[in-house]
């Protein structure tokens, strides 16, 4: 399919016996590393506008995780739909990849989690940060859980809404911006959710959501917010929109209260998909800001 503003050849890997991950690998293959990581329900299309801006000089690597995007949709036969799984893969993509350099970590919404999980693993690689909406530490003891969230994490009867009608990809696509989406951007974003199998990640996602200790995905999490701080000293960039009622101000808060140097460009008026919102701002400041942090 062509997607607006997407003019890449997605590659794939096989990350798992039978599984195969597909993955952007744009610009010049001894460019500074940048590998930019998506949430959910979205998939590479969300970093569009970053890669077109960076891959001149920036090697852009951007994969989809399994289940999202143009990646595989395995059931749950064949793979397990946790955050250690996708910290695994990203862990394989950029081994079989030679990425051993040090690298920027850009990441949104289960970005940021699946990110610095690895980066835990990794932390003399990760040189510098760029986050958007997301968290790396559990929910913020000020915030509620919300409600939309919810319903898909603990409710049989909103899976089966959402894996029926689609409805959490579709409805992040109307709500999650302040300005309006292109018919055809929606589409896009969409598209890989087509079917009740091609929609199993979208609620395994929310399902996985870490809310207490024993939650599958807690320890690491955990382990993620205790940490955050060990990234204080490298170049950080922060773009927020404001108006996201999932990673809202306690999320910023606790991320500039870790990182106390980041350069912060929080707006009003922007949502979820920040980088809908104001890439024609944010992708210029993130290219300045890696161009003055070198690695």
């Amino acid at each position: 399919m062509n997607f607006p503003d997407y003019p890449f050849a997605p590659q794939r890997l096989e990350i798992r016996p039978g599984i195969a991950l597909s993955y952007l690998d744009e610009g010049p293959r001894d460019g500074e590393v940048i590998v930019m990581l998506h949430g959910n329900p979205s998939w590479s299309y969300y970093w569009r506008h970053l890669v077109l801006g960076l891959r001149d000089r920036y090697r852009c690597i951007v994969p989809d995780h399994i289940g999202m995007g143009l990646s595989d949709k395995p059931n749950d036969d064949h793979y397990t739909y946790t955050l250690q799984s996708r910290v695994d893969d990203l862990t394989t993509l950029l081994d079989k990849l030679g990425i051993t350099a040090p690298v920027a970590l850009a990441v949104h919404d289960w970005g940021g989690m699946i990110g610095f999980g690895w980066a835990l693993r990794h932390m003399p690689q990760v040189q510098r940060l760029v986050i958007l909406n997301t968290a790396a530490f559990p929910l913020p003891a000020a915030k509620a859980m919300p409600w939309q969230l919810s319903f898909g994490r603990d409710s049989r009867i909103g899976g089966a809404l959402i894996r029926a009608f689609n409805l959490f990809s579709a409805g992040a696509s109307w709500l999650g911006v302040e300005r309006r989406m292109p018919r055809d951007v929606r589409r896009a974003y969409v598209a890989p959710y087509d079917t009740w199998a091609n929609r199993i990640s979208t609620l395994r996602f929310m399902q996985d959501i870490p809310l207490r200790e024993g939650d599958r995905a807690w320890a690491l999490v955990a382990e993620a917010g205790r940490r955050l701080p060990e990234f204080a000293g490298r170049p950080v960039f922060i773009g927020w929109g404001l108006r996201d009622f999932v990673f809202d101000r306690h999320c910023l808060d606790a991320f500039t209260a870790a990182l106390p140097r980041a350069q912060v460009q929080a707006f009003d008026d922007a949502n979820h998909y920040v980088l809908e919102d104001k890439h024609a701002v944010l992708v210029p400041a993130i290219r300045q800001f890696l161009d003055t942090h070198p690695l």
